[in-house]
């Protein structure tokens, strides 16, 4: 049902990247992460063959968090930059290794503070509705590592995540996510989606974690 309803609107390319990244057929690929790595955000991004397609760079300065996405060859097409001190998690795209207004792409953020599911709203820079009405909504359940892109709040579904797990990603410590890219969506702008909810989920993760050791400690301090 909801391929059919994508497919209905989207019989042109959704191009936000690059015309270049929208394919007519639907495309599944594999995004992976060392879990232990000292370099947090860092992502490969194959086909079902294994081929690079994507990589991202995570990068920390300051009181910020960078993640840059580059092509298989290495040249940066998208810089995501977190936005400090917002309430609802927002972070800024931009083309290439730009962090200019000019070169602004798209903004996304929560649509509330608190949320026991995830859900973020995806403002593209054409978009004049003052973040009323949203281009992509992205509703998940980060504990399961799954969620869902649909093109704007509607019904209509532009991608999907899910946790994939294998015997060798077991084996060598990675994290992999599948994500199916339905028809001429922009595949550089969905893998961008899927790192940024990686990151601000990430922070969410680093809290319970601590609060968890912390509840560890002081329980062991009352023996």
């Amino acid at each position: 049902m909801a391929e059919s309803s994508y497919a209905t609107m989207a019989n042109y390319p959704i191009s936000v990247i690059g015309s270049h990244y929208c394919t007519p057929n639907q495309v599944d690929v594999v995004i992976s992460r060392k879990v232990k790595t000292l370099r947090y955000g860092e992502f490969v991004v194959s086909d079902m063959n294994g081929n690079f397609v994507f990589k991202v760079k995570g990068t920390s300065f300051g009181w910020h968090d960078k993640r840059v996405i580059l092509d298989a060859a290495d040249n940066p097409l998208i810089t995501l930059k977190q936005k400090m001190l917002t309430e609802h998690s927002r972070w800024n795209a931009f083309k290439g290794e730009s962090t200019d207004n000019k070169d602004f792409l798209f903004t996304i953020k929560r649509t509330s503070i608190f949320q026991l599911k995830t859900e973020l709203a995806v403002f593209l820079a054409n978009n004049n509705s003052k973040e009323k009405n949203c281009d992509y909504l992205i509703k998940g359940n980060w504990s399961d590592r799954s969620c869902v892109i649909y093109a704007g709040d509607s019904s209509a579904i532009v991608a999907q995540m899910h946790k994939k797990i294998t015997a060798k990603s077991l084996l060598i410590g990675k994290d992999n996510f599948m994500v199916t890219m339905y028809p001429n969506i922009d595949q550089a702008f969905i893998v961008s989606l899927i790192v940024i909810l990686d990151a601000i989920n990430a922070v969410n993760d680093a809290a319970v974690i601590g609060a968890a050791a912390g509840a560890g400690v002081a329980s062991g301090a009352c023996f």
